[in-house]
């Protein structure tokens, strides 16, 4: 069959193409920027790509035509698809009818710590000799590629609850009929399509609703918005988490040698069972490890082998990736876009860092951030850094002074990428953990730093 797959670049549909492959179909698509890496990982498999929307790449006809959610009505692609009658469905309804159908889906939900999470479950199976398929919104240091086919039975699936397509107003969620579910956690986001909190516990629900009695859910028990999402109306077995063991959460952690959580032990019901050696760090990590490994073991895997998988986990790019060090700095890169992210990733660095001075540097970047919905809180979710720098183009569309007021001196706004990379270079001195944090490519400037740093005496102070 020949599928071809529109917005094929976006990481969940470059998943689609990859897994589409796998099975044995001539895949094709189209983008209208065609980037890396999933660009990259899409040649690799030999998947041909077209630059941008018109009709003529509809020739010769393909079987199907998957469509991405960033597709809308008018396009010349997506027009005559419909005209022309060609055999259409969005990306999670081909998955849930070709692949997840006859599988153990093991979907992770939640406003923060997908990713990771989805990660860390796929490598726990993959170190139990399970094989898993998968499908994660990222690249994953344990394999390869984001997502693959894998051996029968298990799946597992990051659970995205943004709308499905132009046609599908749903979230892609309600398409996986899960067995087992972990939700991490429940906050206000996607400003752009949910009105407010209440519409995003309603597609939460919706999810839960197709749980099986016989099924699971891993669930963060120190999540308010969980529990009211979850008091409207629950038909399957909950196992809870959290760090700290608050809620009287079934599964808790307790650090070991220091209280960034490098050295840990897994508690059941405050009874030790495991001990957690790794290379990542902070407590929202911890609790994104405590649902893998409950997930894991409904899938049969004891909690020794999760805890020992976990202590070869490598970690997902732009999670806390170490970009490089240079005259002494050490540059992160980070995906949080989300003031609570913002502020976990922060403690999470200060407590690995120590005295060390923490610069953090933020994109507001998604349709949130853009929209203002978050300004309020920003400013707080900063305040751990000992100097915040913010990107704030012509266009962002609220009042950054206002809303960062509280940061006082230590705020530094501008609205050009390169000025901030110049200025980011003049300021920074050895021993500056350099956190950069944005959902996007941020014009490059993890790069422009690390080779500014590099450059001969145009590094910061002593």
């Amino acid at each position: 069959m020949h599928i071809h797959i529109l917005g094929i670049c976006g990481t969940f549909m470059a998943g689609i193409a990859a897994i589409a492959k796998s099975a044995g179909h001539r895949v094709t698509g189209s983008d209208r920027n065609v980037y890396p890496p999933m660009s990259t990982q899409l040649a690799a498999l030999g998947i041909d790509i077209v630059q941008g929307y018109d009709a003529g790449q509809l020739e010769p006809r393909p079987d199907v035509v998957v469509i991405g959610n960033v597709m809308t009505r008018g396009v010349p692609v997506i027009e005559a698809v419909l005209d022309r009658g060609i055999p259409w469905q969005s990306g999670p309804e081909w998955l849930a009818r070709a692949v997840l159908a006859d599988r153990w889906v093991l979907a992770v939900a939640g406003t923060h710590g997908k990713t990771t999470t989805s990660s860390m479950l796929a490598w726990i199976l993959e170190y139990a000799g399970l094989s898993p398929g998968f499908l994660i919104g990222g690249l994953p240091g344990n394999f390869a590629v984001s997502a693959r086919l894998g051996a029968a039975p298990f799946f597992v699936i990051e659970a995205d609850e943004y709308d499905t397509a132009f046609f599908d107003k749903r979230a892609k969620f309600v398409h996986y009929r899960p067995r087992t579910l972990v939700l991490n956690n429940l906050e206000y986001d996607h400003a752009d399509i949910y009105p407010d909190l209440a519409s995003i516990q309603r597609q939460f629900h919706h999810l839960v609703r197709i749980v099986p009695s016989t099924g699971l859910i891993v669930a963060n028990a120190a999540d308010p918005n969980l529990d009211a999402t979850l008091a409207m109306g629950c038909w399957t077995p909950r196992e809870g988490f959290a760090s700290t063991g608050d809620a009287g959460a079934c599964w808790s952690a307790r650090p070991l040698g220091g209280d960034d959580y490098a050295r840990f032990e897994v508690l059941e019901r405050r009874k030790p069972v495991a001990t957690v050696e790794w290379s990542l760090f902070g407590a929202h990590n911890v609790d994104n490890a405590l649902a893998a490994i409950a997930a894991a073991r409904h899938a049969g895997v004891p909690v020794g082998v999760a805890a020992a998988a976990l202590g070869q986990f490598k970690g997902i790019r732009r999670r806390m990736e170490l970009r490089g060090e240079v005259a002494g700095v050490r540059v992160y890169d980070d995906f949080a876009h989300h003031p609570t992210a913002i502020a976990t990733t922060i403690d999470g660095l200060r407590r690995r860092a120590g005295a060390a001075r923490l610069v953090a540097v933020l994109e507001p970047r998604s349709n949130t951030m853009k929209l203002g919905v978050h300004r309020e809180t920003l400013a707080a979710s900063l305040d751990g850094a000992d100097e915040v720098w913010l990107y704030a183009p012509a266009d962002l569309g609220w009042d950054v002074a206002g809303a960062m007021a509280p940061l006082g001196a230590r705020l530094h706004v501008r609205a050009d990428v390169d000025t901030l990379a110049a200025d980011l270079v003049r300021e920074l001195r050895g021993g500056d953990q350099l956190l950069i944090m944005s959902n996007g490519g941020f014009g490059g400037l993890h790069d422009k730093v690390l080779a500014g740093l590099a450059a001969p005496r145009s590094h910061g102070r002593t």
